[in-house]
């Protein structure tokens, strides 16, 4: 395949909105909303043993709450990248699938922190119910995240080909070659 033909996949349908060529957005917005619904979770286990309870819960309701925010703008240029699937492929399926899960879990943790913010202050750790609902959105996270890796890895849905990849393979000039090992190959 050489530098200039690329799957179709792994072109942007907008730069501009999905990331150049060989560096999506989508995986960098995903952070947001991970590292928010795990750091939930961590304080919603912390508001069960904290002598007061009721700051790591409310710290846990904002961080679903800018996780969910975080999550939309990912899903915004993560569907970019589903546009520039062809479909009917397994890619596209897998993507599909990612999608669903990504939007079932968003909802998920939309509707609970809802149920936190509408409901009164919490007075003591995280309901049960709550807590529960935390953990199984992570859970389903972590299925959507090993297809999104699926696609990445496994497909290379927006990863540069190999010819483009191999550049970064290649000594600049001769003192990195021997620096690095690779003049002694």
């Amino acid at each position: 395949m050489s530098g200039t033909t690329r799957p179709q996949a792994k072109r942007p349908v907008s730069a501009a909105l999905a990331g150049p060529y060989g560096h999506p957005f989508h995986p960098m917005l995903v952070t947001v909303p991970i590292g928010a619904w795990v750091a939930s979770l961590v304080f919603d286990v912390a508001s069960l043993f904290a002598s007061e309870p009721e700051f790591p819960a409310r710290a846990a309701m904002w961080l679903i709450g800018l996780g969910v925010i975080g999550a939309l703008a990912a899903a915004m240029v993560g569907f970019l990248d589903l546009l520039a699937i062809p479909p009917g492929t397994r890619a596209f399926r897998v993507g599909l699938t990612h999608m669903a899960l990504n939007l079932l879990v968003t909802a998920a943790y939309a509707g609970g922190f809802w149920w936190r913010h509408a409901g009164p202050p919490p007075s003591g750790g995280v309901e049960p119910g709550q807590l529960a609902l935390n953990a199984a959105g992570l859970a389903v996270l972590a299925v959507s995240g090993y297809l999104g890796g699926m696609l990445a890895y496994r497909y290379g849905v927006r990863v540069a080909d190999e010819t483009t990849q191999a550049e970064g393979f290649v000594p600049v000039n001769k003192t990195d070659a021997d620096r690095d090992g690779a003049g002694a190959r």
